[in-house]
């Protein structure tokens, strides 16, 4: 069995594990198959370090255990990633007041008012990096695909004004796209659309 494509790091304990840097370089490399005699040879460190901080790694859950292979005097154990992706729950590095008891965040929401609040965009974020990496990795264990979709676009606003406009307008456009569709026991959908000024401009305004 393959690992499965993203894990999410919800757990500060088992974050702080997976963050010093010889372990960030140990789960880079299992992405292949190795064992601590391999990665002790190729990292250039003792077999008993390499072996030392695999092992920690195996009890977070970060890595398994894919061969033995007898040795003489040895069994080398042939390790690698439980996830192909490591992503971070946004809400580990939050105040614990701040963080949601479940992936639902709909109370952040109406916490956060203003739709044209950088909290608001954050909080929304990652709450949709919470729940897909969730329901991603469980449909990745039951062998299915979870279907998603991602839409994306650029534009240019001559005036700050103009975003509050756009904001409106993409809005209702939604609204009515979203009732059009809206079917009473379909399987519900969570759409979430947020703007912010490209990388490298200025965002201030407004």
């Amino acid at each position: 069995m393959s690992a499965t494509e993203m894990t999410l790091m919800d757990e500060p304990d088992r974050l702080r594990v997976a963050l010093t840097p010889i372990r960030r370089r140990l789960l880079d490399r299992l992405r292949e198959p190795a064992s601590a005699v391999q990665l002790a040879a190729e990292f250039d460190l003792p077999r008993q370090r390499v072996g030392y901080h695999i092992k920690v790694l195996e009890e977070a859950g970060l890595v398994e255990l894919v061969e033995e292979r007898p040795r003489r005097g040895f069994v080398e154990r042939v390790m690698r990633v439980t996830a192909n992706a490591f992503l971070v729950d946004p809400g580990v590095l939050a105040p614990a007041t701040e963080v949601a008891e479940t992936a639902e965040f709909d109370e952040g929401f109406r916490r956060v008012a203003d739709r044209y609040a950088a909290e608001h965009l954050v909080e929304a974020a990652a709450g949709t990096v919470r729940e897909v990496t969730r329901m991603a990795a469980a449909a990745d264990r039951q062998g299915v695909r979870l279907l998603t979709f991602t839409v994306e676009a650029r534009v240019r606003f001559a005036e700050p004004g103009d975003v509050h406009d756009f904001t409106d307008m993409l809005a209702e456009a939604v609204s009515q796209v979203a009732a059009r569709f809206d079917a009473p026991g379909g399987r519900p959908y969570r759409l979430v659309v947020g703007g912010h000024p490209a990388p490298g401009t200025s965002g201030t305004g407004g």
